[in-house]
């Protein structure tokens, strides 16, 4: 589609949580904005020359989802993923916009490896790349990156994911530096001593298995202090990645007495527990873990009631070398951005999570604690949304996948409602529908 086409989406249901509207109606998109939107908004472009028609009948339009957690691996892994690859992978999803971690290497502690993400971003196209520099230098947890020239480089926040800050006095002098420029600071809360040499949740299935497990107090005690750190400092922090049902219930606390702080959980967290792990599977194998039962209970609970902000991927490409191998030899993590939507809808109606609290918490949420203007179908607004058909059933494995890695423990398990149309920046950067359709 360019400036000149016209795209109307006919009779879709709309969920936008930007504006509280959940009804069927017409998207009109003209040079790359929301021209109009509602019953019938469509009707006399129909019949039009360079007018794109398309049917909404029993499918959501819903504002483009915002990640704010994910690893694309360039520079200097591209065999595992690269800036093309990913942003490829995030717009099947129905992702405009994705925030990279900096454990590339180089670390992205430095202006010009931030530079260099978004100068390749802006060569691939598709949806927007957005850097989240380094807190430390090297992400050694010592020296603090020059935030200043982060921020001018186009970094929304600062983290050294992969690692946590231990030292207090470096996580306070981090906040406060970070405050200065307005960028929220992301930790990876674990407690690395007590986590030396763990492979998997602590528990009974850890203790089956004899490998060493990562008790839930690693996380709650490191989030426990950063909130007492970011309240005594009036600084913005975000969880990554939260896992733990003690953790949310921190931040619960933490937010009822006004600190300003923010939480994200992924979609395998909310999906699976440590018994996923049994039979040493290493698709399995995340940092943090996969925890038990009752920590998911509580996560699910959590987003619903929007004390866990917002859904992030923490989408991790590796190779099969690196996944097929002796479980504590094995890298964690797994790709998600081509499968969350899939794999996370089915969860509505469940513990309380409505439609309209799942689209906040892909897109409206955390494009808000990444300061990035949110998608929405407003009239007038920069055209970033997605169509998906929540009936289509789907195998990622027999689908296939953009991204360059397949490590999912997801890979043959059907997925539960498809993106079919992704716009990002007012363009399409995903299209699996027929163009003739009407």
């Amino acid at each position: 589609m360019t400036d000149a086409e016209t795209l109307v989406v006919r009779g879709g249901r709309v969920v936008d949580p930007k504006t509280g509207h959940d009804a069927v109606a017409d998207v009109v998109v003209e040079k790359g904005r929301v021209s109009a939107m509602g019953p019938g908004a469509g009707d006399a472009l129909l019949g039009s020359e360079r007018v794109r028609v398309v049917s909404g009948a029993g499918r959501w339009v819903l504002p483009a989802f915002v990640d704010l957690h994910a690893h694309l691996r360039e520079p200097g892994q591209e065999y595992k993923e690269d800036i093309r690859s990913g942003l490829a992978a995030a717009a099947r999803g129905g992702f405009a916009h994705v925030c990279v971690m900096p454990n590339t290497k180089p670390v992205n502690d430095t202006r010009a490896v931030t530079e260099l993400m978004r100068a390749r971003a802006r060569e691939v196209g598709g949806p927007s790349l957005h850097p989240i520099g380094a807190i430390t230098m090297g992400q050694q947890g010592r020296d603090l990156t020059e935030m200043a020239e982060l921020r001018e480089a186009g970094a929304v926040g600062v983290s050294d994911d992969g690692v946590c800050v231990m030292n207090s006095s470096v996580m306070r002098r981090a906040l406060e530096y970070a405050k200065t420029f307005d960028l929220v600071v992301i930790q990876h809360a674990e407690d690395h001593d007590l986590t030396q040499g763990a492979q998997m949740h602590e528990g009974r299935v850890s203790a089956s298995l004899g490998l060493r497990g990562w008790p839930r107090v690693a996380e709650d005690i490191i989030v426990a202090r950063d909130i007492l750190l970011a309240e005594y400092v009036g600084a913005r922090y975000h969880v990554a990645h939260l896992s733990t049902s003690g953790s949310a219930r921190i931040v619960g606390e933490a937010k009822a007495r006004g600190v300003t702080i923010s939480a994200e959980v992924t979609p395998h967290h909310l999906l699976l527990t440590d018994a996923s792990v049994l039979g040493y599977d290493t698709a399995c194998k995340v940092n943090p873990p996969l925890r038990e039962a009752e920590d998911v209970a509580a996560l699910r609970r959590a987003l619903a009631d929007g004390t866990i902000d917002a859904i992030a991927t923490d989408h991790a490409p590796h190779t099969s070398l690196e996944k097929d191998c002796e479980f504590p030899e094995a890298s964690p993590g797994m790709v998600g951005l081509e499968l969350c939507f899939g794999a996370l809808h089915t969860l509505v109606g469940k513990d309380g999570l409505t439609l309209m609290r799942l689209v906040d918490a892909l897109s409206l949420a955390p494009a808000r604690i990444a300061g990035i203007d949110p998608p929405g179908l407003a009239p007038g607004s920069v055209a970033e949304f997605v169509l998906v058909d929540p009936e289509a059933r789907w195998v990622p494995k027999q689908r296939g996948l953009a991204s360059k890695s397949h490590n999912t423990p997801l890979l043959e398990s059907e997925m539960h409602g498809r993106v079919l149309l992704t716009l990002a920046r007012g363009a399409i950067v995903f299209d699996e529908l027929d163009a003739s359709a009407p």
